[in-house]
C-alpha cells in the first residue's frame, strides 16, 4: 500500500495509482521530492467540494453572524493617466 508516488511511477502505474485512491484513500504524487498533486476517489472529492460552498454560505454559517459591516461613502480617488 502506498500514499506516495514518484511522478514518473505514478504515470507508469496510473491504474494502481487509481486503485489505490478508491480502497486506501488519496495517493499523494511527488516531483523531484517535491509534493505537487494528490490523487482521491470521486467520493472523498465530493465531500471536500460539499464542504467548501460558496463566500454566501461562509458567511451564513459562521458563528460570528452578528457583525455590522458598513461601507465607507468617500468619494473614489482622483487617477491621472
Amino acid at each position: 500500500m502506498n500514499s506516495a508516488w514518484q511522478l514518473q511511477e505514478a504515470k507508469n502505474k496510473f491504474s494502481e495509482v487509481v486503485e489505490q485512491a478508491l480502497n486506501n484513500g488519496p495517493q499523494q504524487i511527488t516531483r523531484h521530492g517535491r509534493k505537487t498533486a494528490v490523487v482521491l476517489s470521486f467520493g472523498e472529492y465530493q465531500k471536500i467540494r460539499g464542504q467548501k460552498g460558496t463566500i454566501t454560505d461562509f458567511f451564513r454559517n459562521c458563528p460570528v453572524h452578528d457583525i455590522a459591516f458598513e461601507r465607507a461613502h468617500d468619494y473614489p480617488r482622483q487617477v491621472e493617466l
